[in-house]
């Protein structure tokens, strides 16, 4: 007599209801996930050099989604520097005072959270002559604001002009070194760069005439 074949063990598929389903992005938060992914793929290759495709991979979305929030290249870009500037402004109008020597606590924070972002904002968008007018723009008030401050301890205007201009050339490329870095000694970065400002406000002071 011939036995019956035997069928091989095969598992069950699991019942639909088990498999957790992925949670669908409200839109604020999809959007803020398109700045994030956008942040890094512009810093890495540039305007002119990503595309949307880029960023939707970079995004793991697909083009479709990615034009329900963007219209262009150029609107995307934009929206990446604007939430960049609004995360800056909001984290140093929390403290009190406004910019205060606090305020590189804030700027290392910032950076921190986003350093893509943060780096596009400073370094690779003053290279695009399409967006150099509003990041220069972002700088200009951060100089302003510095400044106000200085004159208060720097009597000689030209030179508080000085120390606030190279105060926030010290304070942006000290906080990227940092960045570049590693982020080394996160609690110590923040007085490391006040000591680094507090010597342009020290030679933008007075000078004794040893002659």
């Amino acid at each position: 007599m011939t036995s019956k074949p035997t069928m091989p063990n095969r598992t069950a598929p699991p019942d639909r209801a088990e498999i957790p389903a992925r949670r669908r992005l409200g839109r604020a938060e999809r959007r803020d996930q398109l700045l994030t992914a956008a942040s890094r793929a512009f810093t890495r290759t540039g305007f002119a050099a990503t595309s949307l495709d880029d960023v939707a991979v970079a995004a793991g979305v697909s083009r479709v989604i990615l034009y329900r929030h963007f219209a262009s290249k150029a609107e995307l870009y934009r929206a990446v520097l604007d939430r960049a500037c609004a995360r800056l402004i909001a984290a140093v109008r929390e403290l009190p005072g406004t910019y205060t020597a606090a305020s590189i606590d804030a700027m290392i924070a910032v950076a921190a959270e986003d350093p893509d972002a943060f780096r596009l904002l400073f370094h690779h968008a003053v290279r695009e002559p399409e967006f150099r007018s509003e990041t220069d723009q972002f700088r200009d008030g951060m100089v302003a604001a510095a400044q106000q401050q200085l004159s208060l301890v720097i009597g000689n205007q030209p030179w508080a002009r000085w120390a606030a201009q190279l105060s926030c050339t010290v304070a942006i490329e000290a906080t990227i070194a940092w960045l570049d870095a590693g982020q080394p000694d996160r609690h110590q970065a923040a007085e490391r760069i006040r000591l680094a400002i507090a010597g342009v406000i020290q030679a933008a002071g007075p000078r004794t005439n040893l002659d």
